[in-house]
């Protein structure tokens, strides 16, 4: 799935010039990816309108664009027609939700991200063992919902290490934490540390739950940062793991860091005094944007682009089992379009 060698970034005696340092990976994960085609897929096979719980991934140019095609983005279930189709998003639902849908008669596509099904999977299990869990992760989020939502009476929700003090449990003998998959790694072990100076004898998730494209993505940021003088994101304010880079980035050694839907909203006083800017994209951000982030640094005269890769993304998910089913039905497979980066960039 991905491979971490990576070589040192270049270094030289001439005079510093403006230069762009591109996080690889960076941009679209498998689960965004399976989200955002499970939706386009639907409007191809069924035409519009396919309805759409929650944003289907957590960014502004991919939801407007669904939009324009006949997707309806809706909050709860209760908006959607009776018997209509209805796609959950990639970042989870509650039981509760799958039975409000189930009660509408709603054809449903589940467009989970199948890492978070994995946390689902191990709050249920917990929860059935009559353990206390501890979810870190950030309140109101829509994955920390659908996760909580599996067992509403076994889990409370630590924010960050700060909150730690104020958790209490049962059995002190009898906890296990679990986490979203988008935070940054580094708060979250943080958290981690201090949950077990109070509980000791807290036990881990049977496998890693923050998912391995937010933990690559925050590698490559802190590969490049100490080198830049500004990096910008490129993600949405929703978005967690786009918010977590900005944030990464700083602690990493980066001057400054900013985090922008699209490059119309970078303000260029940001680049006063800057010789590099690293560049990179939460996991739900599709490469256009990117592209057009570094189209308006060259056009400013930063036309030097490296690529600083520390890993290589291969994994494909396959497509809802509801909507292969039809996809096969009508002769098709589950083909889905690979979004490349299209600029020239030198490799480092």
């Amino acid at each position: 799935m991905t491979a971490t060698a990576t070589t040192p970034l270049r270094t030289t005696t001439a005079p510093a010039a403006k230069r762009v340092l591109l996080a690889a990976p960076r941009g679209y994960c498998a689960g965004v990816d399976r989200a955002v085609v499970a939706v386009e897929k639907a409007l191809e096979t069924y035409g519009a309108p396919v309805y759409v719980r929650k944003e289907i991934v957590h960014n502004k140019h991919v939801v407007e664009t669904l939009r324009e095609r006949g997707a309806v983005f809706v909050e709860e279930t209760d908006e959607v027609p009776e018997g209509a189709r209805l796609v959950f998003s990639a970042h989870g639902v509650s039981p509760a939700v799958r039975a409000s849908a189930a009660a509408r008669n709603l054809d449903t596509i589940d467009a989970t991200c199948p890492l978070v099904t994995k946390v689902h999977k191990e709050a249920v299990r917990f929860a059935k063992d009559d353990y206390d869990i501890l979810l870190i992760g950030h309140d109101g989020h829509e994955e920390v919902e659908g996760t909580a939502g599996e067992a509403p009476d076994h889990v409370q929700v630590v924010n960050s290490p700060d909150e730690v003090d104020k958790v209490t449990v049962r059995d002190p003998h009898k906890v296990v934490w679990i986490s979203q998959t988008t935070l940054s790694v580094d708060e979250t072990m943080e958290t981690v540390r201090r949950l077990r100076e109070k509980f000791p004898e807290m036990q881990d998730p049977p496998s890693d739950d923050i998912c391995y494209a937010t933990q690559n993505r925050q590698v490559a940021v802190k590969k490049l940062a100490p080198e830049c003088d500004l990096v910008i994101v490129v993600g949405s304010a929703n978005s967690s793991n786009s918010v977590r880079l900005v944030e990464v980035a700083l602690q990493a050694g980066a001057r400054s860091s900013y985090r922008v839907d699209r490059a119309a909203e970078i303000d260029e006083a940001w680049l006063d005094g800057v010789a590099t800017v690293g560049v990179t994209s939460g996991a739900s951000v599709p490469e256009i944007l990117v592209e057009d982030v570094i189209r308006y640094l060259t056009e400013r005269g930063f036309g030097d682009v490296e690529e600083v890769r520390t890993a290589t993304e291969d994994l494909m998910f396959s497509l809802p089992r509801e909507l292969r089913a039809d996809l096969k039905a009508a002769g098709e497979n589950d083909a889905r379009p690979r979004h490349r980066r299209a600029l020239p960039v030198t490799p480092v």
